[in-house]
């Protein structure tokens, strides 16, 4: 959950979290080395009485200025490509959760169960029990067993949505007509905020998504009592 002033990003509840957060540090290092050169040259340039001649033309130094940024490309490049196939790389999940966006509220759907599908409104302020966070809580929470990989089917059934939980590195559009996946373990237990992360109107601000990360027993106790309810 973030918190007022923050700066940085949520702390990660799940591995490809982990690793973007990783790789954040990772290519911020190269901005950093890459601005303070930069900033460097000029002010060098500016302080400086350029007497030599032939640094207008040095091959040597176009080499440099040529090869160096490839290089640093390379750098950034190979462990993005490495976290986009891992994001995108499923291996028998144990658990299939179809998110289906109205407008302007969520609607889950366990394809592992026959009876298992709720929808999740936003509670109103008023609504509210102490402890609670105002625009972000629902009434019926979906809940996951912790450790276990969880494949998204996400959809819209009227205008494009996004489903994004930032804590669990997942943000996937929701698309009429059009069913994309996504997939997420989580590592620890724990309560995962998100919002809808496209614009979808007039209260777009309003259809909050929480995760529940919770034991396999936890689980399987939550999902009994949603089916005879």
């Amino acid at each position: 959950m973030a918190h007022p002033s923050q700066l940085g990003f949520q702390d990660a509840a799940s591995p490809i979290m982990e690793e973007l957060l990783h790789f954040h540090d990772h290519a911020l290092m190269a901005v950093f080395l890459i601005s303070t050169l930069v900033l460097y040259i000029i002010t060098t340039m500016m302080t400086t009485k350029l007497t030599n001649t032939n640094a207008m033309d040095a091959q040597e130094i176009e080499m440099v200025w040529t090869i160096m940024p490839a290089i640093i490309l390379i750098v950034i490049a190979l462990p993005s490509l490495r976290i986009l196939y891992l994001m995108d790389e499923i291996s028998d999940p144990h658990l299939t959760v179809k998110a289906i966006g109205h407008q302007w509220y969520w609607s889950y759907e366990f394809t592992n169960y026959e009876d298992l599908v709720f929808d999740s409104y936003m509670l109103p302020t008023q609504n509210l029990t102490p402890g609670q966070f105002r625009l972000l809580e629902v009434d019926n929470r979906m809940v996951v067993p912790m450790e276990s990989p969880i494949r998204m089917l996400i959809s819209a059934e009227d205008v494009l949505h996004s489903w994004a939980v930032p804590s669990m590195g997942v943000k996937t559009d929701a698309i009429p007509g059009r069913l994309n996946q996504t997939t997420f373990i989580a590592s620890r237990p724990g309560v995962f905020y998100g919002q809808c992360s496209e614009i979808c109107g007039a209260n777009h601000s309003f259809m909050p998504i929480v995760v529940e990360a919770a034991p396999l027993s936890h689980f399987q106790k939550w999902s009994s009592s949603m089916m005879e309810a």
